[in-house]
C-alpha cells in the first residue's frame, strides 16, 4: 500500500476508535502508552520528536525489515527518515491540523546527528523524561511488532488533542435570509468522519429560540430551557425534546423534536406522542431535515388529528430547513441568530474539531 493510501487509512480508522467518547483505544501495554502519552504531551512544544518518531512508526509499519533507528541512509542499513517524513509525514500531519514542522522533524539538532536512535544516544533530547521515552518506543516497537499499534495510539492522542482545542469561528453580519438557510445546509450536510453531525440542526433551532424568546409574543412570561448535552437520554432527563419551553408554572408549554436524516412518518408521530402524552404541552414540533415522507402524508396527518382529539396538544409535522426560514423571519436581527448558532457550536461538547472548522471553510467559500 501506499504511504499516503496507508496514512489516510489509519486516520480513518482511529477516528472510528476515538468516537463520541474522544478516548483512546488501544491493547498496548501500559508500558508503552505511559511513554507514547509522554510524546503526546510534548507533541506541540517539541514537534520534532513526535513526526521523528511518527515517521519511524509509518516506516516500520510498511518496510518491517527496517531497522527504523537508522534514520539516515549513510548508515549501515539506513534509510532516509528525513526524505520519508518531508514527502509523506509532515505533510499528512499539517493536513490534519495535528502539530507538525514547517518542512520537517529532522531539521532539529539534536535529532539530524548521525547516530542511530539507540537507547544510548548522546544528544540532548529535553525534557530527559522525553528522550526516554522516544528511545525506548523506538527500542520497543523495533525489535517487537508494535509499530502499527503505536501508529494508531498516536494518531488517536492527537485526534483527541485537536478535537479539545478551540476554535475562533466567523460571525458574519447582516447576511440575508436565504445565505443563511443555504451556510446551515451546507455546515449540516457536509461529509465527516466523525460522529456528532447531528447535534448541528438542534443547535441551529436552538440559538433560533434565543432570539424568538424576546421578540415573540407568545413567549411572554415563558423561559427556554438550558439545552441538554447529546447523550442525555429523555426518559432519564425528564425532557419531551430537544428544544423545550416551559410556562411561568415550570409546565411544559411547547417543545421541539429534531430528527436528522430521518423522514417523518406517522410512526414517529406516535413515537413523539410517548413522549408528551402525560404532560399538558401545547404545541409540539417534529422536524426532519429529511422532511416528511410524503407517502404516508394522510397517515401522518390522521395521527395528528388523532392527538389533537385525545390530548389537545396541535402537533406540527415540517421539514426542519422550512420550519428555520419561516422562524428566522420572525427574528429583527438576522446577525443575533449567527452569533447564537456559533456560540453554541463552539460549546457543545458532541462537536469534534472537523464539525467546526468545517464552519469557517464554509464561511471562507460562500
Amino acid at each position: 500500500m501506499e504511504p499516503k493510501e496507508y496514512l489516510e487509512k489509519l486516520y480513518n480508522e482511529s477516528l472510528a476508535l476515538v468516537g463520541s467518547g474522544n478516548e483512546i483505544k488501544t491493547g498496548l501495554p501500559k508500558s508503552i502508552t505511559d511513554n507514547l502519552d509522554i510524546i503526546l504531551e510534548y507533541s506541540e512544544k517539541r514537534k520534532g520528536v513526535i513526526t521523528v518518531l511518527f515517521t519511524s512508526m509509518i516506516y516500520k509499519s510498511l518496510f518491517p525489515e527496517q531497522d527504523v533507528r537508522k534514520h539516515q541512509s549513510q548508515m549501515e542499513d539506513g534509510y532516509s527518515g528525513r526524505t520519508f517524513d518531508t514527502k509523506f509525514i509532515t505533510p499528512f500531519l499539517q493536513n490534519k491540523n495535528f502539530p507538525a514542522p514547517s518542512e520537517t522533524g529532522w531539521l532539529t539538532r539534536s535529532l539530524e546527528t548521525n547516530s542511530p536512535y539507540f537507547l544510548d544516544y548522546k544528544p540532548n533530547i529535553t525534557p530527559k523524561t522525553l528522550k526516554t521515552a522516544f528511545l525506548k518506543i523506538l527500542d520497543q516497537a523495533n525489535t517487537k511488532d508494535l509499530a502499527k499499534d503505536c501508529s494508531y495510539y498516536l494518531i488517536q492522542g492527537l485526534i483527541v488533542q485537536r478535537n479539545s482545542q478551540e476554535i475562533d469561528l466567523a460571525k458574519p453580519a447582516d447576511l440575508p435570509i436565504s445565505v443563511i438557510i443555504r451556510l446551515l445546509k451546507a455546515h449540516f450536510d457536509s461529509s465527516y468522519t466523525s460522529e456528532g453531525a447531528s447535534r448541528l440542526p438542534v443547535l441551529a433551532l436552538y440559538a433560533v429560540y434565543q432570539c424568538l424568546m424576546n421578540e415573540a409574543k407568545r413567549f411572554e412570561g415563558k423561559k427556554l430551557l438550558d439545552i441538554e448535552s447529546h447523550t442525555s437520554a429523555d426518559s432519564r432527563s425528564g425532557r419531551i425534546g430537544d428544544v423545550d419551553i416551559v410556562d411561568e408554572n415550570d409546565k411544559e408549554f411547547e417543545a421541539v423534536e429534531v430528527k436528522f436524516g430521518i423522514p417523518i412518518t406517522a410512526q414517529l408521530i406516535r413515537g413523539s406522542f410517548e413522549k408528551f402524552k402525560t404532560t399538558q404541552v401545547k404545541r409540539y414540533y417534529l422536524l426532519s431535515t429529511a422532511n416528511i415522507d410524503e407517502n404516508d402524508k394522510e397517515n401522518i396527518d390522521n395521527e395528528i388529528e388523532r392527538i389533537k382529539n385525545i390530548h389537545g396538544c396541535n402537533v406540527i409535522a415540517n421539514g426542519l430547513v422550512h420550519s428555520l426560514n419561516y422562524y428566522l423571519r420572525l427574528v429583527s436581527d438576522t446577525s443575533e441568530f449567527i452569533s447564537n448558532y456559533v456560540d453554541l457550536v463552539e460549546q457543545d461538547g458532541a462537536l469534534k474539531f472537523e464539525h467546526k472548522q468545517q464552519w469557517n471553510v464554509i464561511i471562507s467559500s460562500r
